[in-house]
This record gives structure tokens, C-alpha cells and sequence, in this order.
């Protein structure tokens, strides 16, 4: 299969998505619409994933996003593979009519995920996966919820049988990926109230074995996904 990849910023990389895409034999192409790249067409391509990116772009979109929504909503009319993580999860629940606003608290770190009884994900009961967000989005109608941490009751969904899945965590998140996102990009707006699921760069990145404990999450995940093309 040949994948399709939107990134929004230079910090908001595909992470270990692209190197699990090579291991399985699968070819990619990644679009950077931040540095004026064209949104590709649907037919180019047997699945699409759209990446995070700067959260300021839910609440201010750039002047690419137009073309970008028309390519997701083609993509939900159609039968391909759709997946979206962090923003890209918020754009593609939103183009499904759910609600998308700042969260009572912002999430940075790692934090657990209990999976929800109805969840149709191939996924542990409860798992710890990378966070990075203040904004959140409701459950679109017709989908099944993924689950969710203390602070984000609904981490995620799956709609259409699994062939649309958003995620508000992160699966794909490396050391390496991390350590860029820190060193360079804005943190998830906070006020000082909504601080307590905040953890600093020292936290985040005091245990390596965590990033190597995401990898078969994302295997299971992505490998159940593609299985709807």
C-alpha cells in the first residue's frame, strides 16, 4: 500500500509511523503543507494519515486547511483508510460534527488510558501513552469511543468499523521525536488551575523503556487499521 502523510510543522513529524510503514512493506509519501507543499489528491494514494501540528492551528486555521478539509471529508465519503493524530484527529472529529474546545486540563507526558468497554481498538485494558494537548473533541455520532485518562475522558475513536480512527494520545512518539518536540515547539496552552497533568521535560524524558513500551501498541493499532482497506 501506498500511504499519504499531512504534516502541520517542522516539530510534528511522523515519528516511528514512517519506520513501522517501511518494516511492513508499505511505501509513504510525506506532504509538509506548513512549508506550502500542495494537498495531494485521494486517488493518489490507499490511505491517508493526518499528523499533529501546533495546537493554535485548531483556533486559527492556515490558509491551506481549506484544501486539506476537502481532502478529509473525501476521504470519510470514501472507503480508504483514514487516521488522525492529535490536530489531525480534532479536524477529522470535527468534520464529523463533534464539538472541539480547550479541555479543563492540558496533558503533557505520559499518562494511562483505560480502555473503554465498547472500544472496538485492538489495544490493552490500560496502557500509558505520550500526551501532548489542551484541546479535546467530543464523540462523533456513529463512532466508538477508544477510551480515556483522568484528564481527557475520550482519548480517542474509531468510526465506520475502524476505518476512521482518531487518536488524541500518542503511539508513534520516539525519543528522538520527543526530544525535538521540547527543545523547539510551544506547550499546550495551560492556566495555572489546570496544571496537575502537566509533566516537564525532566519527567518526560527520564525513562527511555517507555518510548520502546509504545512501539507494539502502535504495531497492533496501525495493523488492525489498514485491515479496513
Amino acid at each position: 500500500m501506498h500511504i499519504h502523510l499531512l504534516q502541520h510543522g517542522p516539530d510534528h513529524g511522523p515519528a516511528r509511523l514512517t519506520d513501522w510503514l517501511t518494516s511492513m512493506g508499505h511505501s509513504y509519501t510525506v506532504f509538509h503543507l506548513y512549508a506550502g507543499e500542495l494537498t495531494p489528491r485521494p486517488s493518489e494514494s490507499d490511505a491517508l494519515i493526518v499528523l499533529d501540528g501546533p495546537e493554535e492551528l485548531l483556533s486559527q486555521p492556515p490558509a491551506w486547511f481549506k484544501a486539506e478539509d476537502k481532502l478529509i471529508n473525501r476521504y470519510l465519503d470514501g472507503q480508504k483508510p483514514l487516521l488522525g493524530i492529535g490536530v489531525g484527529a480534532h479536524w477529522i472529529a470535527q468534520a464529523l460534527g463533534s464539538v472541539v474546545a480547550p479541555g479543563t486540563y492540558t496533558e503533557t507526558g505520559w499518562h494511562t488510558v483505560t480502555l473503554a468497554p465498547e472500544s472496538s481498538l485492538d489495544l490493552p485494558e490500560t496502557f500509558t501513552a505520550f500526551m501532548w494537548h489542551r484541546y479535546v473533541f467530543s464523540l462523533p455520532d456513529d463512532a466508538l469511543p477508544l477510551g480515556g485518562s483522568e484528564a481527557a475522558p475520550l482519548q480517542g475513536f474509531a468510526w465506520d468499523r475502524g476505518r476512521v480512527i482518531g487518536l488524541l494520545c500518542h503511539l508513534e512518539a520516539t525519543s528522538a521525536s520527543v526530544k525535538q518536540l521540547l527543545g523547539t515547539a510551544e506547550w499546550p496552552a495551560a492556566s495555572p488551575s489546570a496544571t496537575r497533568y502537566i509533566q516537564d521535560a525532566t519527567q518526560i524524558l527520564e525513562d527511555p523503556n517507555r518510548f520502546i513500551h509504545l512501539a507494539p501498541q502502535l504495531d497492533r493499532l496501525m495493523t488492525q487499521w489498514l485491515k479496513a482497506a
